[in-house]
């Protein structure tokens, strides 16, 4: 068996280490198009969240305060932001995939593929043992939420940041699917 078969078996077998244990539900399918193909797989994949975190560098166990890969409804939001009591900031994440390529002509395609699809922030990140396609969107927003124990937006902010968040995970769900339908 080469090498790159190796790699891709050994990491489609493993148990799925990202804080949902599995594929979010936009992305699965895409993944499943992309990982049957011969020459790829995924290494790392998220279909872009809304997340509620504490604000600082390192990631840590319990960094996450709210996390969701759907779409958030006003008062859940809010809901959850009254329970934050130390510094912390709101992001909205869009979808990104990482993909081990087995040649670089292989990830020339998958690239021309992806830019096609509207993912405008995507290239190759590693060149050594595994020839690494990051795709990434560009819908993105992150701000400060909570400092020194306060609040500092208003109620009518978080609803157009929400309102824009939400915009955005549906804008990147419809990414996934062009990419999809072009790896078809």
């Amino acid at each position: 068996m080469e090498a790159f078969e190796r790699r891709k078996q050994d990491i489609l077998s493993k148990k799925d280490k990202s804080s949902i244990g599995e594929w979010d539900k936009h992305i699965v399918r895409l993944c499943e198009i992309i990982n049957l193909n011969d020459n790829y797989y995924t290494t790392s994949t998220c279909s872009g969240r809304i997340i509620v975190m504490i604000d600082q560098n390192k990631k840590a166990p319990g960094l996450f305060e709210f996390v969701s890969h759907e779409k958030v409804e006003f008062e859940k939001l809010k809901e959850e932001v009254s329970k934050i009591k130390e510094d912390s900031k709101f992001k909205s994440e869009p979808p990104i995939l990482h993909i081990a390529c087995k040649t670089l002509e292989d990830a020339e395609k998958l690239l021309k593929k992806a830019q096609l699809s509207g993912w405008k922030r995507s290239g190759i990140i590693s060149l050594g043992k595994n020839i690494v396609v990051e795709i990434i969107s560009t819908e993105k927003i992150e701000f400060p939420l909570f400092k020194s124990g306060k609040l500092l937006v208003d109620d009518d902010f978080l609803k157009i940041v929400l309102e824009k968040a939400n915009e955005n995970l549906v804008k990147g769900w419809a990414k996934i699917e062009k990419l999809r339908k072009s790896l078809k």
